[in-house]
């Protein structure tokens, strides 16, 4: 059975509300669900923000069933900066965690994602699928070649966490000529339990859905982790060069080419 996805709509935020809306959102998950905070989080409006949300674009996926006027109604949402918009701004929100230099060395078309959460109602449905086919086409908008960000696990003890995180250093770390590392105030080594000692079922058991989907997608991993402990994470650096991706994933974003042309 098809799902009914008629009431939905995806669009970048232009309207205040949408941008509220996504920031009530990411409040809801991100300090709300996985008890994080920050400097600029507005706890007596529930909104989670910071200073760079006003040099991105917000990909917001809207359910109108739901009210807007009470900032209910943006359910998705994807926080995207291109290379060039990061040039102009003076920096990427990555660049606090991991040294970036040897990806901006690649000289390619580079975007930024952050700050991806889907509310508790529609998750295993259809609003990542809608989620990541306009971001598809977003990529190919602005003719990106590589796609990176920082994934979370929830905590900072790298005991909890040893499993997936060597299962990820031991197979897919970046190439070394693009691979970016953690800066070492808040770097946790990856290489916790040996590869023969990892089975790759228990590892990714305690894996994040949405690492797992960017491996899927060929994505790779940069060197160490990053210890977040005001946002209670511990961050793992994702890349996917698009002209890396298999036949199979590429092909989603040649028919989108196809379909918008």
């Amino acid at each position: 059975m098809t799902p009914d996805t008629s009431y939905f709509e995806i669009r970048l935020a232009t309207d205040p509300r949408d941008l509220m809306a996504a920031q009530r959102l990411r409040y809801r998950i991100f300090i709300e669900e996985l008890g994080g905070d920050g400097p600029l989080v507005d706890h007596r409006q529930r909104l989670e923000r910071d200073d760079f949300d006003p040099a991105y674009d917000h990909l917001v996926l809207i359910d109108n069933r739901r009210d807007a006027d009470a900032l209910d109604h943006v359910v998705g949402v994807y926080r995207l900066m291109t290379g060039v918009r990061a040039q102009e701004f003076g920096r990427f929100y990555c660049d606090s965690e991991y040294d970036l230099t040897a990806l901006r060395a690649t000289g390619r078309r580079l975007l930024e994602l952050g700050r991806s959460c889907v509310h508790p109602d529609y998750r295993g449905g259809a609003a990542m699928f809608l989620l990541w086919s306009a971001l598809a086409g977003y990529v190919l908008d602005h003719d990106i070649e590589i796609l990176f960000g920082v994934a979370s696990f929830h905590g900072t003890d790298p005991e909890a966490l040893k499993l997936p995180l060597s299962w990820l250093h031991h197979h897919h770390l970046a190439r070394p000529e693009m691979r970016v590392r953690a800066w070492p105030s808040h770097f946790q080594s990856m290489d916790l339990v040996p590869a023969s000692a990892l089975d790759q079922r228990t590892a990714m058991v305690r894996m994040p859905a949405l690492i797992k989907a960017y491996l899927r997608l060929g994505g790779c991993v940069g060197e160490g982790a990053y210890l977040d402990r005001p946002f209670n994470t511990t961050d793992v650096f994702v890349m996917m060069d698009t002209a890396a991706m298999s036949e199979k994933h590429r092909g989603f974003y040649t028919r989108r080419r196809g379909d918008e042309a």
